[in-house]
């Protein structure tokens, strides 16, 4: 039987170096419980160390977690990577950390904290996560659609680290399986504003990086249960699932 699952699909931890130090997954977890979301996505920049524990921290909530990261590729642009399965996704860690250059400057960029299901600081990353990988967009697409999750281009409406925003358009060829629009937009406006996108399948999340984003901006989905899997068959129509946003 289908249902309406209210998700929001892009949430920062406290280890990406732009996202509050008060992003625990404890924090995250009762934030959206609170709000009444079913579903969503851990997208960490450039990996995926605290997704783990935020899936603990909702053992005993009806929370569902699905297993992200937010790549950015060679040409500085945000690619959301979501999995049903987390092993997938920290293979595709190994390849991103292979590629992603430098070291943090915490007085530069911010601290980057491994936080565990309790809220307890477990250490630091020292990786530069809030740079480039060198990994061209479309390599990116590539591991990501070989390891099973699904490719969405991120914040298309944004004039930075968005596909548009770098390089000018979108297209077929990059094969996107869909795109995201920010909080700053509705579905609506974002079709008005790029009249180009009509054939795309968009999604809308908050992308937040303070416990008050949390859901700022979701994406409701007619599906069998809030999963990757359905999703896909979503984004595509299929099978009765539907993908609409609040407008």
């Amino acid at each position: 039987m289908l249902h309406v699952f209210k998700c929001d699909l892009h949430i920062h931890t406290c280890l990406s170096p732009c996202g509050d130090l008060n992003m625990y997954p404890r924090a995250i977890v009762r934030k959206a419980h609170e709000l009444g979301l079913d579903c969503i996505a851990v997208c960490d920049h450039n990996t995926a160390e605290n997704v783990s524990f935020v899936k603990k921290a909702a053992l005993h909530s009806p929370l569902k977690i699905i297993p992200g990261m937010e790549i950015t590729s060679r040409e500085e642009v945000h690619i959301l990577a979501l999995f049903d399965n987390l092993e997938n996704l920290l293979s595709l860690q190994e390849i991103v950390h292979a590629h992603l250059p430098g070291e943090n400057d915490e007085e530069r960029f911010g601290c980057q904290a491994i936080v565990n299901e309790n809220d307890e600081v477990e250490g630091f990353s020292n990786r530069l996560l809030i740079g480039a990988t060198t990994l061209p967009l479309t390599d990116i697409v590539e591991a990501i659609h070989k390891r099973g999750g699904l490719a969405i281009a991120a914040h298309i409406d944004r004039e930075s680290f968005s596909v548009i925003g770098q390089l000018g358009f979108v297209s077929r060829e990059m094969q996107f399986d869909a795109l995201e629009v920010s909080a700053r937009l509705s579905l609506k406006e974002a079709r008005r504003v790029f009249p180009s996108l009509s054939e795309w399948s968009l999604i809308s999340s908050s992308d937040a990086h303070f416990i008050e984003d949390i859901g700022r901006a979701y994406t409701q989905l007619l599906v069998e249960a809030p999963t990757v899997e359905e999703l896909k068959l979503a984004l595509k129509n299929e099978k009765g699932r539907v993908v609409f946003t609040e407008e």
